[in-house]
């Protein structure tokens, strides 16, 4: 087809996709995947075509990949760069064609300075045939999502197959499944991680095999510290591997009174559990790769502090509930809000389960429920546990092999009875664990 041609299919996609947005807000319909989803159908290919600022940032990994974005953005638009982001957090092809094209002009230039997107793993390749991205952060790879993605490996080689060395990398040092990037990416890679904390732990855990040995030698990895599963400070004993140096270091990490220092810079946490520490320094560390001032990048982090993404408190039958959003099929997203919970002081109601496994297919996989260390939930202080959705049976069952106290448990058939229950048979401050639904 000639350029001529090429230009009308993509004027019309971009059309068709701003004409369906129009009607999805008129009849007050979801419009970030819809409008997508049909100018993908004339053209898979349309992304191509598009002419792209000289930022184009991506945000992927396992978990952590949407408080990140979000923090990339305060930081971006508060230092005054003119930036568009997937906020709804619809990172899959049709929901990245949406936004593109939306903030195109007919003839396909992007209107804004900043392209920011959260993607996810298995859908870069599609949105990115020809390596359009300047920057990408990668905020770990582990075991998420089994009956979809499979193994870790897997996760690993959809990223790098959309990379062709000259993209960017930022990446968390501290995964060593990630940092084995560094032996033979072509391109620049820099690394951020966490030092030591309170939370911190020596002991291996049943979390913490996904990656246990050196992906350059093989020899079994020594860690000085875990954070949570397989992310730490590790170093292989017969090569040179390691976590670190890395180029951004988190240090005098204070979780309980939300802060950290970068660089020797004090900076603001605005939750108090350890995947918005990791999202601030992978934040503050693409930030200050694309050339954003020091003090922009504090200004914005510690002056005008923008609220979390998840982890939202609230107030209900005058007792404080907080929202945990973890994520199913991803262990380690369970363990860290079991570890928030468990650190938190006072008498304490847990809100637990789901109606869906998955919102993207229907396998109904159950077997990462027993990769979490539930065992975190065996606290006096955590007087009830209240098991809600379809498959309420199922994790109590799992919460029976974890050896939590069964008395505890409390059984809600419909979810419209959720306050009533919380009410009048619990007591403690309330803190939910559920999906994204």
């Amino acid at each position: 087809m000639n350029m001529d041609g090429e230009c009308m299919i993509l004027a019309v996609q971009i059309l068709i996709t701003k004409f369906v947005t129009f009607l999805c807000k008129i009849f007050h319909k979801n419009g970030s995947v819809i409008p997508g989803a049909c100018a993908y159908l004339l053209n898979s290919n349309v992304l191509e075509k598009v002419k792209y600022p000289k930022y184009v940032i991506g945000v992927t990994g396992s978990a952590g990949k949407g408080t990140t974005t979000n923090i990339i953005y305060h930081i971006l638009k508060s230092a005054g760069y003119d930036v568009i982001y997937n906020c709804e957090g619809s990172n899959i092809i049709n929901g990245i064609v949406t936004l593109i094209l939306n903030n195109c002009d007919i003839k396909g230039n992007f209107k804004h300075d900043v392209l920011l997107l959260e993607l996810d793993e298995k859908h870069m390749h599609l949105a990115f045939k020809k390596n359009k991205l300047s920057h990408l952060v990668i905020t770990n790879i582990t075991r998420d999502q089994p009956a979809r993605n499979g193994s870790p490996d897997l996760i690993y080689d959809e990223i790098m197959q959309t990379l062709d060395g000259t993209t960017t990398l930022i990446i968390n040092g501290d995964d060593p499944g990630l940092a084995k990037i560094k032996l033979n990416y072509p391109g620049n890679v820099v690394t951020y991680g966490l030092d030591k904390t309170d939370n911190s732990y020596t002991k291996i855990t049943v979390n913490a095999v996904d990656n246990a040995y050196c992906p350059a030698c093989h020899h079994k990895l020594q860690y000085t510290f875990y954070h949570y599963g397989h992310i730490g400070s590790y170093h292989c004993p017969n090569c040179s591997f390691s976590a670190r140096p890395v180029d951004y270091l988190a240090t005098d990490i204070q979780l309980d009174n939300l802060k950290m220092k970068i660089n020797e810079q004090e900076i603001f946490l605005n939750k108090n559990i350890l995947y918005t520490a990791y999202a601030t320094v992978a934040a503050y560390s693409l930030c200050k790769t694309i050339g954003v001032a020091d003090k922009l990048i504090i200004q914005a982090l510690n002056v005008q502090k923008n609220q979390s993404k998840r982890a939202h408190d609230y107030m209900l039958l005058d007792r404080k509930v907080t929202m945990l959003e973890s994520k199913n099929e991803n262990a380690l997203s369970y363990f860290q809000s079991l570890q928030y919970i468990k650190n938190q002081k006072g008498k304490k109601c847990v809100l637990l389960g789901f109606e869906n496994v998955s919102r993207r297919y229907e396998f109904n996989d159950l077997s990462w429920l027993y990769d979490i260390d539930f065992s975190l939930l065996n606290d006096d202080d955590i007087t009830n546990i209240v098991l809600v959705g379809r498959f309420k049976y199922d994790v109590a069952n799992r919460l029976v092999y974890a050896n939590v106290d069964s008395d505890k448990f409390i059984f809600v058939a419909n979810l419209n009875d959720i306050v009533q229950t919380l009410k009048e048979q619990t007591v403690g401050d309330i803190y939910t664990m559920v999906c994204f639904d």
